[in-house]
């Protein structure tokens, strides 16, 4: 299917909450874990069936089969309103290349026709690269795969730092196109606004309202027009992120580059549903020299904004993360590949729960 799709309104509240993390550019397996955190080893050892040592007895630590670490994003966001309503799988981006979505798919042990949507955050190859190779995953018997997406895929982006005098570095790898989706059996969904999918229980946004003024894109980003010219592209107005409600706890968001800048999708999410922020997720792109003195404001906001906890993801940088810890502690969470969360929802909860501070 290719063509814009009627937008759904209102985000259902969820009580349950499952997150696993299918490509990221880190993987930890030691650092403590709030309680509802799973290590990869964890899962593995737990609630998969390891093989089992011929020569002790006992299940060997298979690291040939684990998951890798990549550069790029691709969560996994189970979500059920209630314990008698349907579950619904969504798939917020897909890495960056053929391999490493398809072997963590495998590790993780996921289904790749349990997965009912696809959505990408905005076109980036390291969220989009591996789209194709989870398709072809998917059995014959399989119904075509729903992939939500900004209507403005660009001919081609790239890289031109400052630093180089805005010469361009690169071109970023090619997203897959409309055509070559619908070849491998995707169902190309076109959504340029805000918009309901798992049965309600997931929002994917629309393009994020750009109104702090610290946060100014992505510097050096170029895009390529069909003139043939490379062209300034730093704002990525195809940008989009995905929110979750959880009940008695608040907005669970995904961004999984914050382009837009994180303190502009958080207002975003919690202007459109007037909820408290119980986790940010994801890249939180303050890694690099250029946007190092964005990380202290956007640091002093997070605190403002009160999260519970704060997962700093992908491009979020060490700097970044450092910073991050010294504020939260053990809210801010070394989550990586491979890790599991599980978030239960608590209605009793929900008269009780603080308004949004964005102050």
């Amino acid at each position: 299917m290719l063509g814009d799709v009627p937008e759904e309104d209102g985000l259902t509240p969820v009580q349950n909450l499952t997150i696993t993390f299918l490509v990221d550019n880190s993987i930890e397996w030691m650092t403590k874990l709030p309680p509802g955190f799973s290590h990869e080893m964890n899962v593995h050892l737990r609630d998969q069936k390891p093989p089992i040592d011929p020569l002790t007895g006992v299940p060997i630590a298979d690291i040939e089969n684990y998951c890798c670490g990549a550069h790029g994003f691709a969560v996994l966001i189970d979500t059920r309103a209630s314990a008698d309503a349907p579950a619904h799988r969504t798939l917020f981006d897909t890495g960056p290349d053929s391999k490493s979505l398809v072997r963590n798919i495998a590790s993780m042990q996921v289904s790749p026709d349990s997965i009912e949507r696809v959505v990408f955050s905005h076109w980036h190859a390291d969220h989009t690269g591996g789209l194709l190779s989870l398709l072809a995953l998917r059995s014959a018997e399989a119904a075509p795969l729903p992939v939500d997406v900004h209507p403005a895929r660009p001919l081609a982006r790239g890289i031109a730092p400052p630093s180089m005098g805005g010469a361009v570095l690169a071109r970023i790898p090619a997203d897959p196109s409309f055509s070559e989706i619908a070849a491998a059996r995707g169902a190309v969904e076109r959504h340029a606004a805000g918009h309901a999918v798992a049965g309600g229980t997931v929002w994917v946004s629309g393009e994020v309202p750009r109104v702090t003024p610290f946060e100014g894109g992505l510097i050096g980003s170029v895009r390529y027009t069909d003139e043939g010219e490379w062209v300034p592209d730093e704002a990525i107005t195809d940008e989009r992120y995905a929110v979750v409600d959880v009940l008695g706890k608040g907005l669970v968001i995904f961004s999984s580059c914050s382009h837009a800048g994180i303190v502009n999708v958080v207002k975003d999410a919690v202007a459109a549903f007037s909820r408290p922020v119980y986790m940010v997720i994801g890249g939180l792109h303050l890694a690099g020299v250029e946007l190092a003195d964005r990380i202290e404001p956007t640091v002093a906001f997070l605190a403002r904004a009160g999260p519970t906890y704060v997962l700093p993801m992908h491009c979020t940088g060490s700097n970044a993360k450092i910073a991050l810890e010294k504020e939260f502690g053990e809210g801010c969470v070394p989550a990586g590949v491979g890790h599991k969360v599980v978030v239960e929802g608590d209605a009793s909860f929900d008269a009780r729960l603080a308004q949004p501070r964005l102050t």
